[in-house]
């Protein structure tokens, strides 16, 4: 288990989780409009928040990747990201569950992309396992006291 810990491994996990969730972020920030009917489409969001969630969530996925890639703020990034990753497992499993077919929204807003929701759902499963990898393991690196 202390291969875990190791600083090597735990990097290969925020860079994953980094570059997952910012590739994700670039078309959903680019396209608010496509994004919003997606999120209209899993018929789950009241549709005054509807907007708002199109144009925000894009810009946090954008934001928390960033910092896990660069070492600012791991914990607070990584936990954004792993609750986002449960929010989208149960979306998805829900979605699943009710018979929907639709363009997830995870990394394109093209309406003629579809997607598998179960093999959408256990790709999510995996960049969760990352997250609780950084999770259960992230140190930060001690900062040294300069005199002076």
């Amino acid at each position: 288990m202390r291969f875990l810990s190791d600083r090597r491994l735990l990097l290969v996990s925020r860079l994953v989780l980094g570059i997952v969730f910012i590739y994700a972020s670039y078309d959903k920030a680019l396209n608010p409009l496509a994004f919003a009917q997606i999120i209209h489409n899993y018929r789950i969001m009241p549709p005054s928040l509807i907007n708002i969630s199109a144009i925000i969530l894009p810009w946090i996925e954008l934001l928390a990747g960033v910092l896990i890639i660069v070492g600012l703020r791991v914990r607070g990034a990584n936990l954004i990201l792993g609750g986002l990753l449960v929010f989208y497992i149960a979306l998805l499993s829900v979605t699943a569950i009710r018979g929907i077919n639709i363009n997830c929204g995870c990394f394109s807003t093209s309406a003629s992309v579809r997607t598998n929701l179960v093999v959408d759902t256990i790709r999510d499963v995996v960049f969760l396992i990352f997250a609780l990898h950084i999770l259960l393991f992230y140190r930060p690196p001690k900062r040294s006291r300069a005199i002076g």
